[in-house]
């Protein structure tokens, strides 16, 4: 009899398992507008609320009047931040300060693919992660191998350096990391 109990109990606990990761692969990402220079406080307001979010950033280094220097953490896509939640989490995510709204239609957001959103989060970004202003057209390439494989973007040259240049079409924002020429291949059509 006690066997039964634990085998019922193994049984709900394997069914809320699998709840919980059917509503995980539900959740996708989107893009989210804030109010200009209030990105870290929507993300704190969103952790408040437990709504998983993100603020892709990059350091910069500042000289003041008086010649020190300074560490600047800055928000790599100025005025948005990603969240990752369900259809039905949208107000929540409305109703926290500094939000503005939802990058989408008037309908309904767009969700964003969740390669681009793995390649800003990785770990490969402890190379230098900069906003890139300034996008010519140039060779679309998409990375080969390692963990961001398959993830396209624009190949550009800087400094001698090889820049893979990742857009994020819904946001039309940019941002580059340097690569090595290997790991790329151009896309055919």
């Amino acid at each position: 009899m006690a066997t039964d109990s634990r085998s019922s109990v193994q049984i709900e606990a394997g069914a809320e398992m699998n709840a919980e990761l059917s509503l995980a692969r539900e959740c996708k990402w989107y893009a989210v507008l804030t109010v200009p220079r209030s990105e870290k406080s929507a993300v704190k307001h969103l952790d408040l609320r437990r709504i998983e979010s993100f603020l892709p950033t990059y350091e910069t280094i500042q000289v003041w009047k008086n010649r020190q220097r300074m560490k600047i953490i800055h928000p790599l896509f100025p005025s948005y931040l990603f969240v990752h939640i369900h259809r039905y989490e949208r107000a929540g995510v409305l109703q926290s300060p500094g939000v503005l709204q939802i990058v989408g239609t008037a309908r309904e957001p767009i969700p964003l693919q969740d390669s681009e959103i793995e390649f800003l989060r990785s770990s490969c970004h402890g190379k230098k992660l900069e906003p890139y202003r300034e996008l010519l057209v140039g060779e679309k390439v998409q990375i080969k191998s390692g963990a961001l494989q398959g993830v396209r973007g624009v190949l550009v040259r800087r400094n001698n350096s090889l820049r893979f240049v990742l857009t994020l079409e819904l946001i039309n924002q940019h941002a580059a990391i340097e690569v090595d020429a290997e790991d790329l291949e151009p896309i055919t059509f």
